[in-house]
């Protein structure tokens, strides 16, 4: 549960880029309705900028939570700062149980975590490869798995596409005991379909 500074900081920090972004860039959101109300929500995308967490942020209907490369956290004031925006620690290129755990309680209690499968922005602005970590809270969560799609070059005044897909339905992998990266996979698959349909 956060705070009164916190969530204050969170509606500021919302209000301040949405203003921001909606200046600098077209924003144009297709597929709002997909998201469900009142349910823990794994929401995926590509990654091509570092714009991309503020922008899926700004055009989600609800608070979304991300992971944020531990490092970060190192420096008082931004530590202070992530953990009112909703993000959490999380240490790159192993498996860092306290914060899967952390993903895992947010999706339980109805939470909105916001990845990105492929791991790291893509160079080449194609999609990638995706990591099992995506398979790993979708299988291991009863929330809805919600493809997005982040379509645009972030050059001042053009336009960039946010498109939210309808929800991934999980509950046959899950009776299957299907791997994770069997699961990304097809997360994977719906963002492309996304990419292809309205690129």
């Amino acid at each position: 549960m956060r705070g009164l500074d916190e969530v204050n900081l969170y509606k500021f920090g919302y209000v301040l880029v949405k203003g921001i972004f909606r200046t600098t860039y077209r924003v144009e959101v297709i597929g709002s309705e997909n998201v469900p109300k009142d349910k823990g929500v794994l929401l995926c995308s590509n990654h091509i900028s570092n714009f991309d967490p503020p922008m899926l942020g700004i055009s989600f209907p609800r608070d979304v939570h991300y992971m944020a490369k531990e490092e970060l956290f190192k420096l008082p004031v931004m530590k202070q700062v992530l953990l009112s925006l909703n993000a959490f620690p999380v240490r790159r290129g192993m498996s860092d149980k306290q914060a899967l755990r952390q993903g895992l309680k947010l999706l339980k209690d109805g939470e909105v975590l916001g990845l990105f499968p492929e791991g790291t922005r893509s160079k080449t602005g194609e999609l990638g490869e995706g990591m099992s970590g995506a398979g790993f809270f979708a299988l291991r969560s009863n929330a809805e798995v919600v493809p997005a799609a982040i379509i645009g070059s972030y050059r001042p005044f053009s336009k960039v596409k946010v498109i939210i897909g309808e929800p991934i339905e999980m509950t046959k992998l899950r009776e299957e005991k299907a791997t994770a990266k069997d699961a990304t996979e097809i997360i994977m698959s719906a963002i492309a379909k996304l990419i292809e349909k309205y690129k």
